[in-house]
C-alpha cells in the first residue's frame, strides 16, 4: 500500500518526462512551452491510463474498512 501512495517516482517521472521535451529545442514563446508539455500529458495519461497495480483488490478492501476513505472510494469507484 505503502508503494501506491508513495508518489515522489511518479513526480520525478513526469518532471523528467518535461524536460525530455523541453530540452529539444527553442521556443517562440511560452504558448508553444504550453502546447509542447500539454501533448506530453496527454501522451502519459494514455501510457498510464492501463496500469494495474499488484493487489489492489486486498489494498482496497482494508481501506475501505475505514469509515473516511470507504466513502471517498465508493465516490470514485469505478468497479461499484
Amino acid at each position: 500500500m505503502r508503494k501506491l501512495m508513495y508518489t515522489t517516482n511518479t513526480i520525478e517521472s513526469v518532471n523528467s518526462s518535461f524536460r525530455k521535451v523541453t530540452k529539444k529545442g527553442t521556443f517562440p514563446d511560452e504558448q508553444s512551452v504550453l502546447k509542447v508539455l500539454y501533448l506530453r500529458v496527454l501522451e502519459l495519461y494514455d501510457k498510464w491510463q492501463d496500469k494495474s497495480y499488484k493487489n489492489w483488490a486486498i489494498i482496497r478492501n482494508q481501506l475501505l474498512l475505514v469509515d473516511d476513505l470507504a466513502e471517498r472510494i465508493e465516490k470514485h469507484d469505478k468497479y461499484d
